[in-house]
């Protein structure tokens, strides 16, 4: 990245102001500005999380917020309530309240004497969630937004469930909010109020796993802030980004296919990372398409920020597979308009271990002829990454080859001619199982001459929701139902000499929990398809070779590492009692932040476990060690939660311990049922 300090504006900062909300409680932003906006006011631009301000996401947001401030805006960074410096407790993520704050800071940023009225918001992951949840609510001065890294879909396409059947990131990502909204504030910005602060936080907060395992079928409660629900709620121009090898990477062109305000969609080959940070590589100049978005959304500016392709996405090449890249080989493919009229879907009927040749899609499917079968081990999954690549530790697929072994394998006949697909791919299955619930992981994968497997894409469905995930049923075993498997969009090139393979299996641990007992699939061949979005690659790419700059931002904030980070994933088979472990670790170190005197340290541990192919002996756990230390204060919280289950509940327990220096200051425990509902 390149650092900038010659900026059009001269800016400077405020770096705790506080926004009161209609209730009483106050939030507290960091505020980047031009020096000239007390004179001339410019648009308001917020970010708006969960992830600490002051400490935690300062060296992140010291790049881009004073970057876009030297370009003429008010960049706003506010801590959800309950989190950072902000007061009260947060209790769950995106719920009614936290959408209500976020239109009182709006409404609060166009009354600023230096803002000229019009606002908008940015943001990854929860940030963007929040983004286009308020842009739904239609605020009065909101007038555009840039989102990377979210969904529309709270139930269908988050870390939550996925076709119907529950995530280990719906633990794992519990496990970071356990943490991190038990945090204190900073006694340095909120005074001797700071014990009162935490501890009411310690004190109303329950483990956040609890209240998703209630909801396993898709309700109110998932349709509440799922876009999805109503896209027309959406009146404010849309920039939407993702990155392939992110959990993420579907809601981009679903937005791009369904608003009707002006759009514009970019996915790189980015894991959960903003695309100027992006890896693995190449990052692109994401800022500077900020500020061009900015420039014409919210100053007016005819910048032809809208000309060109609604869609950027990078064609990734064939690559070995690895845990990790720091770059993804391929080009930049530009489409139209999503659904793209340069896509073809071919259809292939699954026969005898291969994928046949390319039928009509819009043929009535073929009568099943022979069934095949496969009853998968636990082991299927140890070599699957995380639903949501992070890129650190290194968490993307390795070589399914190992993998395959306990699936059910379909491959083409090595490719005479390149192959490229843009899009998502679906599996139609004709089946049977032989238990009342089952689930079905398809893989897609690019099998390379040496027979190196590297998965492309992937989905995953629970039976029992085939129809419908707001009311399922349990499957009849022996009776014959049709079900299609949507996997996660992607751009892939296919090389000749290469194969492709379909891979399907009955478990997939531990990225998605499994079902309660082994189940036999069975597949009727001819009658089974694959279907691929496959780009002609005599298409034009309708788009410059390289349509970005270099990734640039303002230097970061100064901070030294005082301890080192630690980053571990290891796979571990004892062939003595058949225990398989995942063993997770991720451990930034303790850092200083020079510039207000303070420590942080944060480590987490995830750990997934099985014996032999007992379905009901998984379990999950995350533990969390967050500390921050100054010279005359010294806090610390623990938090871990235990996921486990039998044939017809799962089992949380969780505990929750604060300590002053080396004095436990508070501390709680939880043991919870919470019944299976056909999952």
């Amino acid at each position: 990245m390149r650092y900038v300090t010659n900026l059009p504006y001269e800016t400077k900062e405020e770096e705790h102001v506080t926004i009161p909300m209609s209730d009483g409680i106050r939030l507290s932003a960091h505020i980047w500005r031009p020096t000239s906006s007390d004179q001339e006011p410019v648009p308001a631009v917020l970010e708006y999380i969960p992830y600490r301000k002051r400490d935690l996401t300062a060296v992140r947001d010291s790049i881009h917020h004073p970057y876009l401030a030297g370009h003429g805006y008010a960049c706003v960074r506010v801590d959800l309530r309950g989190t950072g410096d902000s007061e009260g407790v947060l209790r769950d993520e995106y719920l009614e309240r936290e959408q209500a704050d976020a239109e009182e800071i709006l409404a609060w940023l166009a009354e600023q004497h230096w803002c000229d009225g019009g606002t908008g918001m940015m943001g990854i992951s929860w940030g963007a969630f929040a983004a286009l949840q308020v842009a739904a609510r239609r605020p009065p001065s909101l007038k555009a937004i840039a989102i990377a890294s979210f969904t529309d879909d709270r139930h269908a396409d988050d870390m939550h469930y996925m076709g119907g059947a529950l995530l280990s990131d719906n633990l794992a990502e519990a496990g970071t909010m356990f943490a991190y909204g038990t945090c204190p504030p900073d006694p340095a910005v909120v005074g001797d109020r700071w014990r009162e602060m935490w501890h009411e936080r310690l004190e109303n907060t329950e483990p956040w796993v609890l209240e998703w395992l209630r909801h396993q079928r898709r309700d109110d409660y998932w349709r509440h802030a799922s876009v999805c629900e109503d896209y027309t709620s959406v009146r404010c121009p849309v920039l939407a980004s993702s990155g392939w090898a992110d959990g993420y990477s579907n809601a981009v062109t679903r937005l791009l296919g369904n608003l009707d305000v002006p759009r514009k969609g970019l996915i790189g080959p980015w894991s959960h990372k903003f695309p100027h940070l992006g890896e693995p590589g190449p990052a692109i100049g994401y800022l500077q398409e900020l500020v061009r978005w900015w420039d014409h959304w919210l100053k007016g500016v005819d910048n032809g920020v809208m000309d060109g392709p609604m869609l950027l996405a990078w064609m990734q090449d064939s690559v070995p597979p690895s845990t990790s890249y720091e770059e993804r080989p391929g080009r930049w493919v530009g489409e139209p308009h999503w659904p793209s009229p340069h896509i073809r879907p071919e259809t292939h009927p699954l026969t005898r271990h291969t994928i046949g040749p390319a039928r009509d899609a819009t043929a009535a499917p073929a009568e099943g002829g022979e069934a095949m079968t496969v009853r998968s081990p636990l082991s299927v999954g140890q070599f699957a990454g995380k639903w949501a690549s992070y890129n650190a530790p290194p968490d993307l697929p390795y070589d399914q080859r190992e993998e395959d072994g306990g699936s059910l394998v379909f491959d083409s006949e090595p490719l005479t001619e390149p192959v490229e697909i843009l899009g998502s791919p679906s599996v139609e299955l004709d089946l049977t199982v032989s238990e009342p619930v089952a689930l079905v992981a398809a893989r897609l994968s690019d099998v390379s001459p040496d027979g190196a497997a590297t998965r492309v894409s992937y989905g995953i469905l629970n039976l029992t929701r085939r129809d419908s995930t707001e009311s399922p049923e349990p499957l009849e075993p022996g009776r014959r139902y049709r079900a299609t498997i949507p996997l996660n969009g992607v751009a892939q090139a296919f090389p000749p000499g290469h194969r492709i393979r379909l891979s399907l299996s009955t478990s997939y641990w531990p990225l998605a929990w499994p079902a309660p007992k082994p189940a036999l699939l069975s597949v009727h061949e001819h009658s089974s398809t694959l279907t691929l979005p496959v780009r002609p690659v005599d298409e034009p790419d309708e788009v410059a070779s390289s349509p970005f700059g270099e990734p640039e931002g303002t230097p970061p904030l100064a901070m030294t590492q005082v301890t080192p980070p630690e980053e571990r994933w290891d796979v571990k088979r004892d062939l003595i009692d058949y225990r398989s472990e995942l063993d997770i670790v991720k451990d930034r170190g303790t850092v200083r932040f020079e510039d207000i005197g303070l420590e942080a340290g944060r480590r987490a541990h995830e750990r997934y476990t099985a014996v032999a192919d007992d379905f009901t002996s998984v379990g999950g756990e995350t533990v969390w060690t967050m500390r921050f230390h100054r010279d005359d204060w010294d806090v610390r919280v623990v938090t871990s939660t235990r996921l486990t289950c039998d044939e017809t509940d799962f089992f949380v327990d969780a505990t929750l311990d604060a300590y002053e220096a080396d004095r436990r200051v508070f501390s709680r425990t939880w043991n919870e049922t919470v019944p299976r509902d056909l999952l």
